[in-house]
């Protein structure tokens, strides 16, 4: 099978089952790799192929995106191995690629406590300030979420969230009855 006729199958795949910011993201990378394996077949594309091709695609790039695009490759020969019942071996498994394209260390986190949050949040002089923390730091919300709100999208306690990161139409956030109380 070609690479191109393989790429469209992972395609048609994709769009009943990923999101499409998903689809964008892979999209780059089949873009490039058309442009660069372009009519290879699927069976001879070898792991020195894909070194070379990663290497050039994500040159200047942060390691993470170096390796997203080495795990999207991954994914990509393993479902062309799956669906077509291929007997070939994924190219990605070759030690050279997965030592280079390692996950990244992740820094450890230092996490605030909530004394020193309550200390920020209680020091705010402007109530509207005091409330933009409070919904993040007590209802989980991310600053684009908050600043987002609307007088229509309080009921009660419940805040209704429109175009939450998590790609959903919509999604609640409950308030705690002191946040609530506050008028």
């Amino acid at each position: 099978m070609a690479l191109r006729e393989g790429i469209e199958l992972f395609r048609d795949h994709q769009k009943n089952s990923a999101k499409e910011k998903t689809r964008e993201s892979y999209g780059h990378l089949f873009r490039n790799m058309e442009a660069l394996l372009g009519d290879a077949a699927l069976a001879d594309i070898s792991s020195q192929d894909l070194y070379q091709f990663l290497l050039l695609l994500t040159e200047g790039r942060a390691r993470t995106t170096a390796r997203l695009r080495y795990a999207q490759l991954k994914s990509f020969f393993n479902f062309m191995i799956e669906r077509t019942h291929a007997s070939m071996t994924n190219p990605c498994n070759d030690p050279l690629l997965s030592k280079t394209f390692l996950a990244p260390r992740m820094k450890q986190r230092e996490i605030i406590g909530r004394e020193v949050i309550d200390e920020i949040i209680y020091r705010c002089r402007k109530a509207r300030d005091r409330l933009i923390l409070e919904l993040q730091a007590r209802c989980g919300m991310r600053i684009g979420e908050v600043l987002g709100l609307r007088a229509s999208d309080v009921n009660g306690r419940r805040l209704t969230i429109r175009r939450p990161k998590s790609g959903r139409d919509e999604e609640s956030a409950f308030m705690p009855e002191t946040v609530a109380g506050r008028r």
